[in-house]
């Protein structure tokens, strides 16, 4: 089995390459599918959010998942110019990376609550197509328990932040006080709900909300207490705001300089700022040069988090002695797997073994009493178990030994069984039914001579 993680985040590429690998929530699935159907690759999951948008992959045949080949096909596009800002993770690097994305220590505030629902809605969707099933399957569940581990053992998400709040954070400093305040809110997501609480708590006055579906926009208006507005008014009715704070999953920008100069006109030229957390933007950056409109995206607001690392840095550096812990554990415990089908293997050739030497003989034996087929029946299990005892435990022993998979390919020469390490939930292979005394002995001088 092989795990392989490439993608782009907001500390390897700007938001102008993130958005060119966004994939928007409706075509999420579609995306996902294709990846796990993709050639050598077993299992697959995305995770797109603002921020970060990557692949993660297993392979089954010990090939590299080719990632890169995918992202070409996919996006139809020559991944060379983008080479500098993409990071590519294999097996232990890959695992850790999925430990500390979902325990928030790779997050632009490190500690946010966010990416952790993010990358459970992104498992979500891949266990929902079959992409997701087995050892991938095993590796995020397991990321779970290890951001669990990592917020329930650390004060890592203390005074919680998120990029919601951020914004929030960059307006007040922007106007000092948003007491009275207009805020129009594009979208009806978590991020822009979580963006209209902090923003009641801060003061805002007047809320106006519009998103595509009307019917949401009515929705998150209610739990505020705000004004929905018809998707189709939102250029009409924007002047009204002193901030837009927008986050949808539209695929071009939906405010254009044309749109940010009638703003100015109708608002006789009182200051407009616009805060963007959408990937890809909402706002075209070419709105940033009409006077007294500002716009800051979700990269300007690294300079905000800035402020808030060093009152983590302590707990964070716990949260990464946890994660080394738990990847450790899950490596040991891939490295058990590995070595189960060889002794379920082992086992069933031994089992068979045994029931064709009782069929080849009760012939010449005759008629024997119940008490005489139970003797028999108790010593060639006994002959089996002890044979099968040494073999058996240098199996479990070498599962936590880098070398086990040279102990497993040994035991399987010896005996000669098929290959079975599959992947848990993988039918199993048939047992071998044709080896004998003799050819055990000649499995044995092979390998010896090896």
């Amino acid at each position: 089995m092989k795990f392989m993680l490439i993608g782009v985040n907001h500390n390897t590429a700007p938001v102008e390459v993130r958005e060119r690998f966004a994939i928007p929530e409706s075509k999420l699935s579609d995306a996902v599918s294709r990846l796990a159907k993709y050639p050598g690759i077993e299992e697959g999951m995305i995770v797109s959010t603002c921020n970060r948008v990557e692949f993660l992959a297993r392979s089954a045949n010990g090939c590299d998942p080719n990632l890169r080949g995918y992202l070409r096909d996919f996006f139809q596009t020559d991944l060379e110019p983008y080479d500098k800002y993409l990071y590519e993770y294999q097996e232990d690097e890959a695992v850790r990376h999925l430990f500390r994305v979902a325990s928030s220590l790779d997050s632009m505030v490190v500690g946010e609550p966010q990416i952790l629902g993010q990358v459970k809605e992104a498992y979500g969707t891949a266990r929902a197509v079959g992409a997701v099933n087995s050892q991938l399957d095993a590796l995020v569940t397991k990321a779970f328990g290890v951001a669990k581990r990592v917020r329930s053992e650390t004060a890592i998400g203390g005074s919680a932040v998120s990029v919601a709040s951020i914004a929030v954070e960059l307006a007040r400093k922007i106007f000092g006080s948003l007491e009275g305040k207009t805020v129009y809110l594009v979208g009806a997501g978590k991020m822009i709900e979580l963006a209209a609480r902090h923003l009641i708590a801060s003061g805002a006055g007047k809320i106006l909300v519009v998103n595509r579906t009307y019917e949401k926009a009515v929705a998150l208006a209610a739990k505020f207490d705000g004004t929905p507005v018809p998707f189709d008014q939102l250029h009409t009715t924007c002047a009204k705001a002193d901030i837009v704070i927008t986050s949808t999953g539209a695929p071009v920008a939906i405010f254009r300089r044309e749109h940010a100069e009638q703003f100015m006109s109708a608002r006789r030229n009182r200051p407009m700022f616009f805060i963007d957390i959408a990937v890809p933007r909402d706002v075209d950056p070419a709105v940033n040069k009409v006077d007294g409109v500002f716009v800051y995206d979700i990269d300007d607001l690294q300079a905000v988090v800035a402020s808030h690392i060093s009152d983590r840095k302590k707990e964070a550096q716990r949260a990464e002695y946890i994660i080394e812990d738990e990847v450790r554990k899950f490596n040991s415990r891939l490295q058990t797997l590995e070595v189960v089908p060889t002794i379920v293997s082992l086992q069933e050739h031994l089992e068979t073994i045994r029931q064709a030497e009782i069929d080849r003989v009760r012939g010449r034996l005759g008629s024997m009493t119940a008490e005489q087929e139970a003797a028999i029946e108790a010593a060639t299990r006994g002959i089996i178990n002890k044979i099968m005892h040494t073999p058996i435990s240098t199996l479990k022993t070498a599962a936590r030994d880098p070398e086990s998979t040279t102990v497993i390919e040994l035991v399987r020469r010896i005996f000669n069984l098929r290959d079975t390490r599959v992947e848990a939930g993988d039918p199993p292979a048939k047992s071998s039914t044709e080896s004998s005394t003799s050819e055990e002995d000649s499995k044995l001088k092979t390998a010896a001579r090896d």
